[in-house]
């Protein structure tokens, strides 16, 4: 339970609990999941219009957290069903783990259009190291970075899946 409640307070929650993890956890989660399936797609597939538009919806959801397509499906199809607190518009540090993402998908994206396949997948390795630490360890690297560069770094290394919480 101490990573999962680090990692929701990493999101931009510090007054977590356990008791609020239980399905706040869940719900932050949807998002990334979805992306880490619709990345792998990517990955087959190969095409720069693709991560195109994944980059243009993950920085939507950074630019307009009220707008986010995900939150409004997963409160959708799993908050209301489930009778679950529904997600409200991302704080900060969820909003710029989505934009960091969309910016490798658009680096992706160009790298691919202008032939530069090598170093495209350098960037989707990168990616899926990221995705795969957020989907399978609870750390989003993105939350992580906006912790420190935000002059946080206490509160970031706190929120590490392996720190115990307070």
């Amino acid at each position: 339970m101490t990573a999962k409640l680090n990692f929701v307070r990493q999101q931009g929650f510090p007054e977590a609990s356990p008791d609020t993890c239980s399905y706040q956890y869940p719900a932050l989660m949807w998002q990334p999941r979805v992306m880490g399936i619709l990345v792998l797609i990517g990955l087959i597939l190969q095409a720069w219009p693709y991560f195109m538009v994944l980059s243009a919806v993950l920085l939507w959801n950074a630019t307009f957290p009220s707008l986010n397509p995900f939150d409004a499906v997963y409160n959708l199809l799993v908050a209301k069903r489930k009778a679950l607190p529904l997600l409200y518009p991302a704080p900060a540090p969820r909003r710029f783990a989505q934009g960091m993402a969309g910016t490798f998908m658009l680096a992706i994206g160009l790298l691919l259009w202008f032939d530069q396949i090598y170093v495209a997948w350098g960037v989707e390795a990168l990616l899926v190291v990221a995705l795969g630490a957020l989907i399978l360890g609870g750390f989003c690297l993105g939350s992580y970075f906006y912790w420190l560069f935000t002059r946080h770094a206490d509160f970031a290394n706190r929120t590490l899946p392996w720190s115990r919480a307070e």
